[in-house]
C-alpha cells in the first residue's frame, strides 16, 4: 500500500512537471517510477533525504528547481513524502482568507 502511494505521488510530481509530455497512462506510470528511481539514485547516502547538495547533482530537476519551497522545515533536506506535500499543496492551494471588511 505505502508503494502505492508513492507511485501516485510521483505521478503527482510528474503531472506538475511540464517538461515531460503524458502520452497515456502506462507511460505516466513508467515515469513516475522512474522518478522514485531518481529520488533514490540521487540520494547518495541512502539516508531516505535529499540534501541540496545531492539534488543539485542528481538527476531530479524538479526537486532542484523547488528544493527550498520543497523544505518547509528548513532543514537542508528533503524526504519523498516532502516532495508529495509539495506537489498537494500546487494542486490544492489553500484560499486566501477573506477580508474583515472594507475601509471605506
Amino acid at each position: 500500500m505505502r508503494r502505492t502511494a508513492l507511485i501516485i505521488a510521483a505521478l503527482a510530481v510528474f503531472a506538475a512537471s511540464a517538461s515531460h509530455a503524458q502520452t497515456g497512462l502506462g507511460a505516466i506510470a513508467n515515469q513516475a517510477q522512474n522518478n522514485l528511481k531518481n529520488f533514490d539514485i540521487a540520494d547518495k547516502n541512502k539516508d531516505g533525504l535529499l540534501t541540496k547538495e545531492e539534488a543539485e547533482k542528481g538527476p531530479v530537476p524538479f526537486i532542484r528547481a523547488h528544493f527550498d519551497a520543497i523544505d518547509k522545515s528548513h532543514r537542508g533536506a528533503v524526504s519523498k513524502q516532502d516532495v508529495i506535500d509539495y506537489v498537494q499543496s500546487l494542486q490544492h492551494p489553500q484560499a486566501a482568507p477573506a477580508s474583515a471588511g472594507s475601509t471605506h
